[in-house]
């Protein structure tokens, strides 16, 4: 597990972004963390790295939003279902195994889900000043421990 601090939203975008520009299909990333403490700002710059020009908006009430770009973009806000089984209803499973990037905001809500499945994992928290961010990167998988290499 590695700790970042991040100055700002600007420091946070520069972050995603050059995630979006090392990840490879098919990758998983797991995004946790206070609301509003740029969760969703990180899955625009991913996309932007990913080569993805369309406009990112949460799909806060779909649940899922794909985009096309150098890589095919599955972007999952949970923060509104009831229960991790919602998920098989959209075919959460086979989004996984498709080809393409998977971002999952609220992540921490489906984690049963996600268990045994390589992916990468990253915490964004509200410093106690507020105006940095903390940001945690873990991995689960020799895959994703690369890429913390390769971002960090």
């Amino acid at each position: 597990m590695e700790k970042i601090i991040l100055n700002g939203e600007g420091e946070t975008a520069r972050l995603g972004l050059k995630l979006g520009q090392i990840l490879k299909s098919p990758s998983i990333v797991c995004l946790t963390g206070d609301l509003g403490a740029g969760k969703t700002t990180f899955t625009k710059s991913i996309a932007k790295g990913l080569g993805i020009e369309e406009h990112i908006t949460s799909p806060t009430f779909t649940i899922v939003n794909e985009y096309e770009g150098r890589e095919k973009l599955y972007h999952f806000d949970v923060y509104r279902i009831s229960s991790p089984e919602e998920m098989y209803e959209i075919g959460f499973e086979e989004y996984l195994a498709a080809d393409g990037v998977c971002i999952i905001e609220w992540a921490d809500m489906i984690k049963e889900l996600l268990e045994g499945v390589e992916l990468l994992w990253i915490e964004i928290r509200y410093t106690e000043d507020m105006q940095k961010r903390e940001v945690e990167v873990s991995a689960v998988g020799e895959k994703y421990e690369k890429i913390i290499r390769e971002l960090l």
